[in-house]
């Protein structure tokens, strides 16, 4: 027999009862690092504080590729404090691979009320291209099912950056 429990995110741990072929996972919330932000940054309530919390925390640590689009989700509680944020993919120069699953499985795990998704340009232009605006609706209407709202896309550039919903993608 097997233990089934949800405790957390992403690291799976196997809790064996008794003999059997088959095992189930057992998830638990791990901490990869302690990021501390500025007092200004605590609140993320505008996609310039979400394109400083990126160059801040996202753009500096070396699992980041300059070269490549990353796929970031931050995560927010129901005041728009930051609880943190997750690398979901990385791609190639110009195309990532993105899924609803794994985008809201860890704002499930973390409890978040509301995300802001982001992911950079490599050639630094922000604007967005057909494929960014179609993930953004997909991700909206996947965080309506959850009730978890998608409070911003933000593509970062450099040195600017770009806000769907500023450019009115979130009608």
């Amino acid at each position: 027999m097997f233990n089934t429990r949800m405790r957390g995110t992403l690291e799976p741990t196997v809790e064996c009862w008794g003999m059997s072929s088959k095992a189930s996972k057992e998830y638990k919330v791990v901490s990869l690092r302690e990021v501390s932000l500025p007092e200004s940054l605590e609140l993320c309530d505008t996609p310039e504080k979400a394109a400083e919390y990126w160059r801040l925390t996202i753009a500096t640590n070396p699992y980041f590729n300059s070269e490549c689009e990353c796929f970031v989700v931050l995560m927010l509680n129901t005041r728009r404090k930051v609880k943190g944020h997750q690398l979901i993919s990385i791609g190639t120069l110009d195309t990532i691979l993105v899924h609803p699953r794994e985008v809201f499985r860890g704002a499930i795990v973390a409890a978040a009320a509301a995300v802001v998704i982001m992911h950079n340009h490599p050639s630094g232009e922000p604007q967005p291209s057909e494929a960014d605006i179609k993930v953004t609706r997909d991700l909206i209407r996947a965080g309506q099912l959850l009730k978890i709202e998608v409070l911003d896309h933000v593509i970062v550039g450099n040195p600017t950056r770009c806000s769907l919903r500023e450019l009115g993608y979130f009608l």
